[in-house]
């Protein structure tokens, strides 16, 4: 029994072409929809590349990129034979292509939904690329004489002035690292000597952070050093006070900045291919009811379009018993010398014998 079976007439069938025409074309410019926002998200990730580590964070970007591109191929397709099935002449030379055609269309609204989904769960490999190029970028912030590594400076600054952060999780990550170039520790000071002793790893550490840390809105002067103590600065309380630097870290920062453009990218494309996937339904049934009126031989005639032949259950035996048919063919033919009658078959002599033969008798 058929699936969701529809009947149509003759002006039902063209006006379905038409739309589906029209909806093609709705669909390319959904194409290009979905290739802006992977682009936009790839130029998003590439600004902050410096201080992302190497992972899968493209595959998003990649996905939708590659979806959108294959969207306006298949859609402008799509059109031009939906255009052609408002007439049954035409149709004929799309008949044996539609079904193939519906086919890979279902398969590419299937990629687009798992294009879709991947926006939501790329949070935890961002969160883990973020984490560890924070690490590196603020292990080598002092590094401004190093190629290479002399521009971190820089993009940290600009990161934590832009996105209102400090540090990777927080402003005391900056206390465990010397941040502070050699370059501008003067090492005829018994402070700075005491404190390179003092470190196993013999490192410039103290409780302070780049002016980039700084809260521009906080009506006290900032203090970068000695956060810690209370007796460097005047009525201070480092553990009651509010501090008048930025408090939230920068992984966090980026990554509610991510987790923002991937919900929206997200939804939006959840919206083309529930869109997509209406518009595969429509070409399902216009291809049904033409296949149709060309077996019933009234062009003018009414015809049933469905989306299934059989019910579903049917559906996917016949399919699962091609693929085993298929299994078993290929079985047999890769296994060579089983199951071969004309082996081990003794061949016949055929040269010549001694064969007596009845004399005819003469008439």
């Amino acid at each position: 029994m058929a699936v969701l079976k529809v009947k149509f007439t003759k002006t039902k069938r063209d006006k379905l072409a038409q739309i589906l025409w029209i909806l093609n074309w709705v669909s390319v410019v959904s194409g290009i929809i979905l290739f802006s926002l992977g682009l936009f998200l790839k130029i998003e990730i590439k600004k902050r590349n410096e201080v992302m580590a190497k992972g899968d964070v493209n595959s998003v970007p990649n996905m939708l990129i590659s979806v959108g591109v294959i969207a306006c191929i298949i859609n402008f397709l799509g059109g031009k034979i939906c255009y052609d099935c408002s007439d049954a002449n035409k149709f004929s030379r799309w008949k044996l292509v539609m079904l193939p055609y519906i086919v890979c269309t279902f398969c590419f609204t299937f990629c687009i939904l798992v294009g879709a989904l991947m926006c939501y769960t790329m949070r935890n490999e961002l969160e883990e690329s973020l984490y560890l190029g924070l690490r590196d970028a603020i292990k080598f912030y002092k590094d401004t004489d190093i190629p290479g590594r002399c521009f971190l400076k820089k993009t940290v600054d600009m990161l934590q002035i832009g996105f209102q952060c400090c540090g990777n999780n927080g402003f005391r990550d900056w206390f465990e690292i010397q941040w502070v170039s050699a370059r501008y520790l003067n090492m005829a000071s018994k402070e700075v000597l005491d404190r390179l002793k003092s470190n196993v790893d013999r490192k410039f550490l103290v409780d302070g952070v780049p002016f980039s840390c700084c809260n521009p809105s906080s009506p006290r002067p900032c203090i970068q050093y000695q956060l810690t103590n209370n007796s460097a600065h005047y009525n201070y309380d480092f553990l009651t006070e509010e501090l008048n630097i930025w408090v939230k870290g920068c992984r966090e920062a980026l990554l509610d900045h991510y987790t923002a453009i991937m919900r929206s990218i997200g939804i939006a494309a959840l919206l083309i291919w529930l869109f997509e996937l209406s518009v595969l339904i429509g070409v399902r049934y216009l291809q049904t009811a033409m296949k149709n009126v060309l077996l019933l031989g009234d062009l003018e005639g009414e015809s049933d379009g469905w989306l299934l032949e059989n019910s579903f259950v049917e559906t996917a035996k016949y399919n699962i018993n091609i693929i085993k048919s298929l299994g078993k063919a290929n079985q047999i033919s890769t296994v060579s010398g089983m199951n071969d009658p004309n082996i081990d078959v003794q061949n016949t002599n055929c040269g010549k014998t001694n064969i007596t033969t009845k004399s005819i008798p003469a008439a």
